[in-house]
């Protein structure tokens, strides 16, 4: 029960000190009762676990296929566990302090072609209320690089559809006011209008977009739904796709790279210099079309190249 207690009180504490986001919260609460409970089956608890225990817990956990990216999460809610610990006086020491974190591999981002985009988001059944729902709700994704979080709780007073923009609150509390296009706005409009009465059924809510139940779709809702979309489309992806795709088709129609920051709302731009990355085939393309050397003279150049070679191999000066 102590335990228990120590961790609400931690949650409370990431929230009111440290100003994290609710999902984080949840994310860094649900491993440190992991934690617990694990030491707690070998007799432990989180006042008595030294550095062995962590490093045997993080093995157990790493054991099971996670991420490097995961990893790391897993270890910065453990670190702020301790450090809550320490500052509350309930140890006198941190046994995470001389962890290192797992080094992350930076991996390009999951990018759907414009057209693509175009394809799924066409595929979609507007016969029905939730397919209007889901035309409106993944349009604005792409529209405004949405984070599923971000759309799925998405309320009222938060959508200004006459000027065409929606005010998000992201990680950190981070406020952004979003711009978004005509075609979302009319898809929007669309679905307000016809389909969310009926996914309403007498219940008042004042989430955009609903469920069947007539409650707030769940972050869980949107990636259903995207993978049925998916999988109809035939479009390779994730939802978190469209948000990469609105970066990257908006920094490859010029714009520059602060204003996809702050409309993505990244604390820092090293962040979002990552979608500013260019595909081995454009980059084949752009050498081939534009390089003086690269086609014409091909035959040339390999001929040239030939010469400098002797009949044992080896190069000749």
């Amino acid at each position: 029960m102590a335990e228990r207690d120590s961790i609400e009180r931690y949650g409370a504490w990431l929230l009111a000190a440290r100003r994290r986001s609710p999902l984080t919260l949840e994310a860094y609460v649900r491993e440190a009762r992991s934690l617990s409970a694990w030491l707690s089956e070998r007799g432990e608890t989180l006042e008595s676990a030294d550095v062995s225990a962590i490093l045997e817990f993080l093995a157990y956990r790493r054991a099971s296929g996670l991420s490097a990216r995961t990893m790391a999460r897993i270890m910065s809610s453990i670190r702020g566990l301790f450090k809550y610990l320490r500052l509350e006086g309930l140890r006198a020491d941190d046994p995470t302090e001389l962890l290192e974190s797992p080094r992350q591999e930076r991996t390009l981002p999951d990018v759907i072609r414009a057209e693509d985009v175009n394809l799924m988001l066409e595929t979609i059944d507007l016969s029905t209320p939730g397919g209007l729902r889901d035309r409106a709700l993944f349009e604005l994704i792409y529209s405004c690089g949405l984070r599923i979080s971000e759309a799925s709780s998405l309320c009222f007073d938060s959508l200004y559809l006459k000027e065409r923009f929606v005010r998000v609150v992201g990680k950190r509390r981070k406020e952004r006011l979003l711009p978004f296009g005509d075609e979302a706005r009319s898809w929007l409009e669309r679905y307000i209008a016809e389909a969310r009465p009926a996914l309403e059924k007498g219940r008042r809510s004042d989430r955009v977009f609903l469920n069947r139940s007539g409650k707030g779709i769940s972050r869980k809702g949107v990636w259903k739904r995207f993978s049925e979309l998916r999988v109809a489309s035939g479009v390779d992806g994730k939802v978190h796709s469209l948000r990469h795709s609105f970066a990257t088709h908006l920094l490859a129609g010029g714009a520059d790279l602060r204003t996809v920051q702050e409309l993505l709302g990244h604390a820092d731009i090293s962040t979002t210099q990552i979608y500013t990355h260019v595909d081995a085939e454009e980059l084949a393309v752009a050498h081939e079309a534009y390089f003086p050397r690269s086609r014409s003279n091909e035959a040339e150049s390999s001929a040239a190249a030939c010469k400098g070679v002797s009949d044992t191999g080896r190069v000749v000066s």
